[in-house]
């Protein structure tokens, strides 16, 4: 029978519940324990895919073809496994589901409320995540932060899992914050305690609390925490601010929560062994020569909007024993000074994104890579804004577009697909999830791959257009990764250039720190490669 360990947040939001739930699974796969995670969002959306970035972040796609929380590529890169659209659960899919049933007749006539019929449908779902995944422990995360009105009956929810499942197989973990007075130079612990008063008030009573500070806690801080909050000493867990994320399972297992949940839960586990992961934190914090990379975006005011691409550059950069430094550059201000910011990188990286704001942009940066052999690599829309920069210096014309930008143009190399022709819910009706991918011999990205079929995860609607692949290829374009029906160009390349790769799915899903993408290695490796004049060395922003 599967165990839990249930998340939740308090004080302020953005308080690291995400990389805390990771680390924890990170340190109990270390035991040799199996680990799957699920993320709770009391939001009423049914799921992020219809959401702006600045609203959200980051969609994540799972290779079942979800759209769902950033934080789910945080559980994957560091507890290496593939999450599903169970792991996944918002008031969304909760309400859509029990108003489905009462339309039904399921309910009998019955009057619906949210304790028990809205309750008992999220404990389903969290429970179901035990029956797929077969895994020893369930990590799982509520979203927001304690007090939200609207995450009250996911905290119902948990509460009544102690009592479903037993004291002994359930633990409440509680990640709060501890701000610094500057003008005293004091922690402050009260608002931890209010935190902490709230979930009481509603039956939970923590087990241990993670402590996020940007400095130290005193011993005297964890007396007064344990004393006020009615936790353990050993179980209040001081959580500084790192230098990388990946070091916070090391931080955790040294503070000793991993030994903490296994006594308490009375798991069966083999000795920790975190010395590979160890290494690579060693060796991500080991000063080392830069490589500077342009990520050419509409959303860079919103960095989260990018957090598995600038994950995966990182991953790369490593595997060349280089650090990254990233150059944020807004493609809507690339106007008649482009060159002047993309002279000072080695390689400029075209990320995904829907809608014409900022495309010019873009096809400024593809046209000043090209043409300056400068590597680069394109991500979904950073391979259709690539087909579009060659088409218009192939054809003469700026005409040359895709049907999502401009519906009349006369060369629209990226259009729809027939099947997406009349198509109106925008939520959920792209090609989602993972594909298969036959590589062309011969090309970079086969070489980059090092083997003849691979399977991505996919999010987008447009499609290259095959009216224009001959004259796109008699022009310099390679399909180098097609479908299995040849039909769908889904990785293009230009020929004679340096590094100029560019892939309708999106591979920095599935990078990982200790298993860095391929294609994204190859964009580093020919990167650092690159000699830029007067280009200023730093350490990396991560």
């Amino acid at each position: 029978m599967a165990k839990y360990i249930f998340i939740t947040g308090g004080v302020v939001s953005s308080v690291g519940k995400g990389i805390s739930v990771a680390s924890i699974g990170r340190i109990l796969k270390s035991r040799g324990i199996s680990v799957s995670v699920q993320k709770l969002d009391p939001y009423l959306n049914v799921d992020p895919g219809t959401m702006s970035p600045y609203q959200h972040g980051e969609v994540f796609v799972t290779q079942d073809g979800a759209e769902t929380d950033l934080d789910l590529g945080h559980y994957e890169r560091f507890i290496g496994v593939e999450l599903t659209q169970a792991s996944n659960v918002t008031s969304g899919q909760v309400y859509s589901s029990v108003i489905a049933q009462e339309r039904r007749g399921d309910f009998l006539g019955g009057t619906i409320q949210v304790v028990p019929h809205v309750t008992n449908e999220t404990k389903r779902r969290i429970k179901k995540v035990a029956e797929i995944s077969q895994a020893e422990i369930i990590i799982v995360e509520v979203g927001g932060t304690v007090g939200d009105i609207e995450g009250q009956p996911f905290l119902e929810a948990i509460r009544q899992m102690r009592k479903d499942e037993g004291r002994d197989n359930v633990l409440y973990i509680h990640v709060t914050f501890l701000p610094h007075i500057a003008a005293t130079d004091e922690i402050k612990t009260k608002p931890t305690q209010h935190s902490v008063n709230e979930l009481r008030r509603i039956g939970i009573q923590p087990d241990a609390i993670l402590c996020r500070s940007d400095k130290e806690i005193s011993s005297g801080i964890k007396d007064k925490i344990s004393l006020f909050c009615d936790v353990d000493k050993e179980a209040v867990i001081s959580l500084v601010t790192s230098e990388t994320i990946y070091e916070v399972p090391l931080l955790l297992e040294d503070a000793g929560l991993g030994e903490f949940i296994v006594h308490r839960l009375g798991l069966r586990a083999e000795k920790s062994d975190l010395g590979e992961w160890r290494d690579m934190v060693a060796r991500l914090k080991a000063s080392k020569e830069p490589v500077i990379i342009g990520l050419v975006g509409k959303y860079v005011g919103l960095r989260d909007a990018y957090y598995s691409v600038r994950e995966a550059l990182c991953h790369a950069a490593l595997a060349h024993n280089r650090d990254v430094r990233i150059e944020w550059l807004d493609s809507e201000q690339l106007d008649g000074m482009a060159d002047d910011k993309l002279r000072q990188v080695q390689g400029i990286i075209v990320p995904g994104g829907f809608g014409y704001r900022g495309i010019e942009g873009m096809i400024k940066a593809a046209k000043f890579a090209r043409e300056r052999r400068i590597p680069y690599l394109g991500l979904c829309l950073g391979m259709q804004v690539m087909v579009i920069e060659l088409g218009r210096d192939a054809f003469h014309t700026d005409k040359v577009n895709s049907t999502e930008f401009d519906a009349s143009s006369s060369y629209p190399v990226i259009d729809l697909l027939p099947e997406q022709n009349g198509v109106k819910e925008k939520g959920g009706t792209m090609r989602l999830g993972t594909y298969p991918c036959h590589l062309v011999e011969g090309t970079m990205a086969a070489r980059a791959y090092g083997s003849e079929v691979v399977y991505e995860r996919h999010r987008h609607r447009y499609e290259f257009n095959n009216d224009f692949r001959q004259p796109l290829q008699e022009a310099g374009l390679v399909a180098s990764g097609l479908s299995p029906d040849g039909r769908l160009v889904e990785i293009a390349e230009v020929r004679d250039h340096p590094w100029m790769v560019a892939c309708q799915f999106h591979p920095e899903f599935k990078s990982r720190p200790d298993s860095p993408h391929p294609l994204f290695v190859g964009f580093i490796g020919a990167a650092k490669e690159t000699l830029v004049e007067g280009a200023q060395t730093s350490l990396p922003l991560n």
